[in-house]
């Protein structure tokens, strides 16, 4: 989703470009059909590294992406968001002296336990140009001694394709979904890694349930851990993972959103659906100061709280943040290639 509008708009600025798929995301719902609806080209380099502990992983990427630097000897890498493969290409590039951006720069949550947070400071760090999508991301670099010539404001190019495609998602006919309800999403190991975390969220969304219909996507990981642990959801609508236009379409029409997801607490702000955050903090604050999105913990009557505010029209309305227009992409491409 972040990829797909940058690559668009360099390619009509007629930049030669290399896309290279590392394999950490290799499920088929989650990686091919994305691909296919983004309208991106099939990777020129797929390095196939697939899970693994994040030592694992981040030095898989290294290794085999490394190759492809000496190989193809680009002017610039560009990265995405915070993920493994975004620290380990941008460690490869700097030990190579090639020069790298970074796309969404500059979030923090502050919390070092979060292994997303560690590779967004690594990143920073050694990036050359830092495209960040709203203020607070100009703030935390220059606050952590990033030059300011590094740092460029461009906007959110998750809302790139999110404009793009919200037409195409307003034509999905929902076919089995019920006609009022909350869309929730689970997978962060705080959450669904913890037997006690897991099952008090499931058991809260199973209450919430006699008020209104939830709709529950599940990602593989926490399908796994419900069946490890044994957990009754069986008054929930689960349903596979979903492609990006489905998922869209559900968070279009929902009543509210009930996530522990970065780029959602984004999208339903531009929405303007009431999102609840289950997590203590946020790399995405701006979410919480101008958008729809509360942060709610991990508990249980916070959430039902929260929820209870959206079924009596309290929620927050928010508004969309600046340079949150669909155009973040071009703004990027106007940097690194002017003519």
């Amino acid at each position: 989703m972040k990829a797909a509008p940058v690559m668009r708009a360099l390619r009509e600025r007629g930049a030669q470009q290399t896309l290279v798929h590392t394999g950490q995301h290799y499920d088929a719902n989650m990686s091919d059909v994305f691909f296919t609806q983004l309208a991106m080209p099939a990777p020129d380099v797929n390095l196939e590294v697939g899970s693994g502990s994040h030592a694992k992983q981040t030095a898989e990427i290294m290794s085999r992406f490394e190759p492809v630097v000496l190989e193809r000897k680009p002017d610039v890498v560009l990265v995405y968001g915070d993920v493994n493969s975004t620290v380990a290409a941008t460690l490869v590039c700097s030990k190579l002296l090639v020069r790298v951006g970074h796309v969404e720069a500059g979030l923090r949550s502050f919390d070092r336990t979060m292994p997303e947070e560690v590779n967004r400071l690594v990143t920073d760090q050694l990036a050359d140009l830092l495209f960040t999508p709203s203020e607070d991301g100009d703030a935390n670099l220059r606050h952590e001694g990033i030059p300011a010539e590094r740092i460029h404001r461009v906007g959110n190019v998750m809302i790139d394709s999110l404009v793009r495609l919200l037409p195409v998602a307003e034509q999905q006919k929902m076919n089995g979904v019920p006609s009022r309800y909350a869309l929730v999403t689970l997978h962060r190991p705080s959450n669904v890694d913890d037997p006690q975390s897991l099952r008090g969220i499931l058991e809260s969304l199973l209450e919430i349930s006699e008020d209104l219909e939830i709709v529950f996507p599940v990602h593989p990981r926490t399908r796994q851990r419900i069946g490890e642990f044994g957990i009754s959801v069986a008054r929930l609508h689960l349903l596979e993972p979903l492609p990006y236009i489905e998922f869209l379409a559900l968070q279009r029409r929902a009543l509210a959103v009930i996530t522990d997801s970065g780029g959602i607490q984004e999208e339903t702000t531009y929405l303007r659906v009431p999102c609840i955050t289950l997590r203590n903090n946020t790399e995405r604050p701006i979410t919480v100061s101008l958008g729809t999105n509360v942060l709610a913990g991990q508990d249980a009557a916070t959430l039902k709280t929260e929820l209870k505010k959206v079924l009596n029209g309290k929620a927050k309305n928010g508004t969309i943040p600046p340079l949150w227009d669909g155009k973040a992409s071009e703004r990027i491409a106007h940097i690194l290639k002017p003519s």
